[in-house]
């Protein structure tokens, strides 16, 4: 279970994945959803999608999820934009 924060990003993830593929590994992410959903759709051995809602009331595009199945946006990057006045709210 990568975490995109702790493991060096994008890089790393395909770091990770390149050593768990050929063998036979399956890989499911640690955290960041919005960013990992789009990182598994890239991943050949990708297994489940850990999921937690918490960054949910600072983002300004929560990650999508219907009927169980994570939804990526296609906005360019990684997709994740701040909500700037949920933000604010929460720094004091």
């Amino acid at each position: 279970m990568p975490d995109v924060m702790k493991i060096g990003g994008m890089t790393g993830w395909l770091r990770a994945v390149a050593l768990a593929q050929p063998r036979g590994l399956r890989v499911s992410n640690h955290l960041w959803p919005e960013i990992s959903a789009q990182l598994l759709a890239a991943t050949p051995s990708a297994h489940w999608l850990e999921y937690a809602d918490w960054w949910n009331p600072i983002l300004a595009a929560p990650l999508a999820v219907r009927d169980g199945m994570a939804e990526p946006g296609d906005a360019p990057g990684s997709g994740v934009a701040w909500n700037d006045d949920a933000v604010a709210r929460y720094l004091c």
